[in-house]
């Protein structure tokens, strides 16, 4: 591990996770509220996001990422409940964008587009100022290593991964002087219900499946690093650490 990074000490933080409910949100909800911390959970899913809130004391909304005033709302739950804001999450997605050819689906994609993309926009836009008024704080995205890679099985999900590294490459500058640190974790196949459906063929085919448990690892390690506007990947065999853009040419 590298020396700069430091171990995340969640006493008396508080985080919101959106996709909270089940699969990585949950499994890091519950890391989280193991050091301390206290956790808002924001996800779709209302039966397992409320006892799952319940099992943490914690809490849940229900919230759509892709509508910009359920993610106001997780905010106001946090900041209602536990007085403010440290650490969001957002972790809320989906697969499955479809094609650009005649297997092109327009609600497929506006949905896509929506949880995966917006969702994050609209997180960040409605974090900033609770997590401002703590003095900082960290606001990481789940992205892909979709985002970082040609994915021609799904490009419309390709796209809005590579999306929010963009996004995030862009704002770690913009709020680094405020203390706010924005950082992406990109996981390769994780074993998650997204997943499901291309499981088996990833099995047959030897392909690694990424463990839940090293994506969490690899959340707490962006906590401690410190760093901000970087896209951590996340593969099995590899210890995680922010992935090298090469610089674009300049001009002449």
């Amino acid at each position: 591990m590298p020396a700069s990074d430091t171990a995340f000490d969640g006493t008396g933080k508080v985080a919101l996770i959106t996709g909270g409910s089940n699969g990585i949100g949950a499994a890091v909800a519950r890391r989280l509220a193991g050091g301390g911390a206290r956790v808002v959970l924001a996800d779709v899913d209302v039966d397992a996001g409320t006892a799952l809130a319940k099992e943490l004391d914690g809490a849940f909304v229900r919230c759509d990422v892709s509508e910009p005033a359920d993610s106001e709302a997780a905010v106001a739950t946090a900041v209602d409940r536990f007085g403010g804001l440290d650490v969001a999450f957002l972790n809320a997605g989906v697969a499955g964008g479809g094609g650009m050819g005649d297997d092109f689906d327009l609600a497929a994609y506006r949905r896509a587009m929506g949880i995966n993309l917006d969702g994050v926009v609209f997180g960040v836009h409605a974090a900033l100022p609770a997590i401002r008024a703590r003095g900082g704080g960290d606001i990481v995205a789940t992205a892909s290593m979709a985002a970082l890679t040609a994915t021609p099985f799904d490009p419309v999900y390709g796209a809005n991964k590579a999306a929010v590294v963009g996004l995030v490459r862009a704002l770690g500058p913009t709020f680094a002087e405020e203390g706010i640190r924005v950082n992406a974790l990109c996981p390769s196949f994780a074993d998650t219900d997204i997943l499901a459906p291309m499981k088996g063929h990833l099995q047959d085919t030897g392909f690694p499946i990424l463990e839940v448990d090293d994506v969490v690892e690899a959340f707490m390690r962006v906590l401690g690093a410190g760093g901000t506007g970087d896209a951590w990947y996340v593969v099995p065999g590899r210890p995680s650490e922010p992935f090298k853009f090469r610089g674009v040419p300049g001009p002449r």
